[in-house]
Protein backbone atom coordinates (compact mmCIF):
# COMPACT_ATOMS: atom_id res chain seq x y z
CA UNK A 1 0.00 0.00 0.00
CA UNK A 2 2.89 2.55 0.87
CA UNK A 3 4.51 2.04 -2.55
CA UNK A 4 1.26 2.90 -4.16
CA UNK A 5 1.28 6.38 -2.11
CA UNK A 6 4.69 6.90 -3.32
CA UNK A 7 3.73 6.57 -6.69
CA UNK A 8 0.67 8.63 -6.78
CA UNK A 9 2.64 11.67 -4.88
CA UNK A 10 5.58 11.14 -7.31
CA UNK A 11 3.15 11.22 -10.00
CA UNK A 12 1.37 14.40 -9.29
CA UNK A 13 4.65 16.10 -9.16
CA UNK A 14 5.61 14.90 -12.77
CA UNK A 15 2.37 16.44 -13.41
CA UNK A 16 2.53 19.71 -11.67
CA UNK A 17 6.11 20.11 -13.36
CA UNK A 18 5.11 19.49 -16.68
CA UNK A 19 2.03 21.85 -16.03
CA UNK A 20 4.57 24.72 -15.07
CA UNK A 21 6.79 24.10 -17.96
CA UNK A 22 3.63 24.31 -20.36
CA UNK A 23 2.68 27.79 -18.65
CA UNK A 24 6.16 29.00 -18.72
CA UNK A 25 6.30 28.10 -22.48
CA UNK A 26 3.35 29.97 -23.62
CA UNK A 27 3.74 32.97 -21.43
CA UNK A 28 7.21 33.20 -23.66
CA UNK A 29 6.45 32.56 -26.64
CA UNK A 30 5.12 34.79 -29.11
CA UNK A 31 2.69 32.26 -30.62
CA UNK A 32 -0.47 34.32 -29.16
CA UNK A 33 -2.39 36.31 -32.08
CA UNK A 34 -1.92 40.05 -31.90
CA UNK A 35 -4.70 41.99 -31.54
CA UNK A 36 -5.51 45.10 -33.79
CA UNK A 37 -6.60 46.16 -37.28
CA UNK A 38 -6.78 43.81 -40.15
CA UNK A 39 -5.22 44.56 -43.74
CA UNK A 40 -5.36 41.56 -46.88
CA UNK A 41 -3.23 41.18 -49.47
CA UNK A 42 -2.64 38.72 -52.83
CA UNK A 43 -0.28 36.45 -53.37
CA UNK A 44 0.28 33.79 -56.19
CA UNK A 45 1.62 31.69 -53.82
CA UNK A 46 1.70 31.32 -49.59
CA UNK A 47 3.82 28.29 -49.28
CA UNK A 48 4.23 27.77 -45.77
CA UNK A 49 2.01 30.48 -44.35
CA UNK A 50 -0.87 29.24 -42.02
CA UNK A 51 -3.31 30.61 -39.43
CA UNK A 52 -1.13 32.36 -37.11
CA UNK A 53 2.15 32.48 -38.61
CA UNK A 54 4.23 35.70 -37.69
CA UNK A 55 4.26 39.14 -39.63
CA UNK A 56 7.32 40.68 -39.02
CA UNK A 57 8.72 44.44 -39.48
CA UNK A 58 12.72 43.62 -39.72
CA UNK A 59 12.02 41.07 -38.37
CA UNK A 60 10.61 42.41 -34.98
CA UNK A 61 6.53 40.92 -34.78
CA UNK A 62 4.28 43.33 -35.08
CA UNK A 63 1.22 40.94 -35.70
CA UNK A 64 -0.03 37.75 -36.98
CA UNK A 65 -1.46 36.09 -39.84
CA UNK A 66 -5.82 35.52 -38.87
CA UNK A 67 -6.36 34.08 -42.25
CA UNK A 68 -5.68 32.33 -45.58
CA UNK A 69 -8.21 31.90 -48.37
CA UNK A 70 -8.47 31.15 -51.95
CA UNK A 71 -9.94 33.40 -54.35
CA UNK A 72 -12.26 31.68 -56.20
CA UNK A 73 -12.53 34.47 -59.27
CA UNK A 74 -8.84 34.97 -59.26
CA UNK A 75 -7.14 31.62 -57.62
CA UNK A 76 -5.42 33.98 -55.71
CA UNK A 77 -3.83 33.02 -52.07
CA UNK A 78 -5.88 36.25 -49.95
CA UNK A 79 -3.85 36.46 -46.78
CA UNK A 80 -5.56 38.51 -43.71
CA UNK A 81 -3.55 39.83 -41.16
CA UNK A 82 -4.14 41.59 -37.57
CA UNK A 83 -1.37 44.07 -37.00
CA UNK A 84 -0.50 46.09 -33.72
CA UNK A 85 -2.54 49.69 -33.78
CA UNK A 86 1.43 50.55 -32.90
CA UNK A 87 2.23 50.25 -36.07
CA UNK A 88 0.40 52.10 -39.19
CA UNK A 89 1.58 51.07 -42.38
CA UNK A 90 2.27 53.34 -45.29
CA UNK A 91 0.15 52.56 -48.82
CA UNK A 92 3.40 51.44 -50.28
CA UNK A 93 4.09 48.61 -48.30
CA UNK A 94 5.35 45.68 -49.58
CA UNK A 95 4.19 41.95 -48.32
CA UNK A 96 6.66 38.92 -48.87
CA UNK A 97 6.82 35.43 -47.64
CA UNK A 98 10.28 34.95 -46.34
CA UNK A 99 11.41 31.61 -44.01
CA UNK A 100 13.60 31.82 -41.24
CA UNK A 101 16.27 29.57 -42.43
CA UNK A 102 16.42 26.51 -45.26
CA UNK A 103 14.48 24.78 -42.58
CA UNK A 104 12.64 27.23 -40.89
CA UNK A 105 9.24 28.30 -40.56
CA UNK A 106 7.63 30.84 -42.61
CA UNK A 107 6.66 34.22 -42.14
CA UNK A 108 5.14 37.37 -43.41
CA UNK A 109 7.52 40.24 -43.79
CA UNK A 110 6.17 43.49 -44.54
CA UNK A 111 8.97 46.27 -45.88
CA UNK A 112 6.83 49.73 -45.45
CA UNK A 113 7.74 52.05 -48.47
CA UNK A 114 7.60 55.93 -47.77
CA UNK A 115 4.46 57.40 -48.41
CA UNK A 116 2.24 59.56 -46.00
CA UNK A 117 -0.62 58.31 -46.38
CA UNK A 118 -1.49 54.93 -44.45
CA UNK A 119 -3.82 51.76 -44.97
CA UNK A 120 -6.43 51.95 -43.50
CA UNK A 121 -8.30 48.92 -41.03
CA UNK A 122 -9.84 46.77 -43.57
CA UNK A 123 -7.59 47.64 -46.42
CA UNK A 124 -5.03 46.07 -48.92
CA UNK A 125 -1.80 46.17 -48.98
CA UNK A 126 -0.83 46.40 -53.01
CA UNK A 127 2.14 45.30 -53.64
CA UNK A 128 3.69 41.68 -52.80
CA UNK A 129 5.93 38.90 -53.44
CA UNK A 130 5.36 35.37 -53.35
CA UNK A 131 8.69 32.95 -51.87
CA UNK A 132 11.26 31.31 -53.71
CA UNK A 133 11.10 28.19 -54.47
CA UNK A 134 13.75 26.11 -53.43
CA UNK A 135 13.89 23.31 -55.30
CA UNK A 136 12.46 24.29 -58.54
CA UNK A 137 15.54 27.02 -58.76
CA UNK A 138 18.07 23.68 -57.55
CA UNK A 139 16.23 21.63 -60.36
CA UNK A 140 16.64 24.51 -63.18
CA UNK A 141 20.26 24.71 -62.33
CA UNK A 142 20.80 21.03 -61.95
CA UNK A 143 18.95 20.73 -65.89
CA UNK A 144 20.26 23.61 -67.26
CA UNK A 145 22.71 23.73 -70.30
CA UNK A 146 25.07 25.39 -68.13
CA UNK A 147 24.67 23.98 -64.65
CA UNK A 148 26.04 20.96 -63.24
CA UNK A 149 24.59 17.33 -64.24
CA UNK A 150 23.45 18.46 -68.07
CA UNK A 151 27.24 19.94 -68.91
CA UNK A 152 30.13 17.99 -66.59
CA UNK A 153 27.72 14.93 -66.35
CA UNK A 154 26.81 13.15 -63.22
CA UNK A 155 28.91 11.54 -61.38
CA UNK A 156 32.25 12.65 -62.81
CA UNK A 157 32.86 14.99 -59.80
CA UNK A 158 33.12 17.85 -61.99
CA UNK A 159 30.16 20.95 -61.44
CA UNK A 160 30.14 23.77 -63.85
CA UNK A 161 28.95 26.97 -63.08
CA UNK A 162 26.94 29.10 -65.31
CA UNK A 163 29.59 31.42 -67.47
CA UNK A 164 28.41 35.12 -67.18
CA UNK A 165 28.93 37.49 -70.26
CA UNK A 166 32.53 38.98 -70.79
CA UNK A 167 34.07 36.85 -68.74
CA UNK A 168 33.89 33.53 -70.37
CA UNK A 169 36.88 31.63 -71.13
CA UNK A 170 37.62 31.49 -74.95
CA UNK A 171 39.38 32.22 -78.23
CA UNK A 172 40.60 35.86 -78.12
Amino acid sequence: MRRNVIETVLGAVVLVAAALFLYFAYSTSQFREVEGYQVTAQFDRIDGIRDGSDVRIGGIKVGSVVSTTLDPKTYLASVTMSISPAYKLPVDTVAEVLSQGLLGNEYMALVPGGSRRMIPPGGRILYTQAPVNIQSLIGKYMFSPHGGAAKGGAGKGSASLPSLPGLAPGPK
